[in-house]
């Protein structure tokens, strides 16, 4: 567990280079927001989570599910995942930013990812 990468994931990254491709600018993991989100982009008050489907649990998804064997540890932890991520969104979302959240599952597919944040960068509701 101590070898899970918490930042600089390969989803993360890949959303990096589309944001800077569009031209938007943004700070990393900031640590005086809710949840220390992944993107931050102060002068348009908007945030991006970039989030793994095992670890944050990604209803629909096949990654998203809990392990067969040892569910008495899986469950509660990836349920505590969960409910942390809900509270950093709603913490985020009362303090005035505008939240997205991108799932790695989402990364292959490039040109609708674009699209996505295109849409959410230049005003558009996620």
């Amino acid at each position: 567990m101590s070898r899970i990468r918490g930042k600089d994931t390969k989803p993360e990254m890949a959303v990096r280079r589309l944001v800077h491709g569009m031209g938007f600018r943004y700070r990393l993991h900031r640590r005086d927001l809710p949840g220390r989100p992944d993107l931050v982009l102060p002068r348009h008050r908007k945030v991006i989570l970039v989030h793994g489907c095992f670890w944050h649990s990604h209803a629909g998804c096949r990654a998203g599910r809990v392990p067969a064997s040892n569910t008495a540890y899986w469950e509660p932890k990836l349920r505590r995942n969960v409910e942390r991520d809900a509270a950093s969104e709603e913490a985020l979302r009362l303090a005035g930013w505008a939240v997205l959240v991108v799932w790695e599952c989402e990364i292959g597919k490039t040109a609708d990812l674009k699209d996505r944040l295109v849409g959410f960068l230049n005003g558009a509701a996620p």
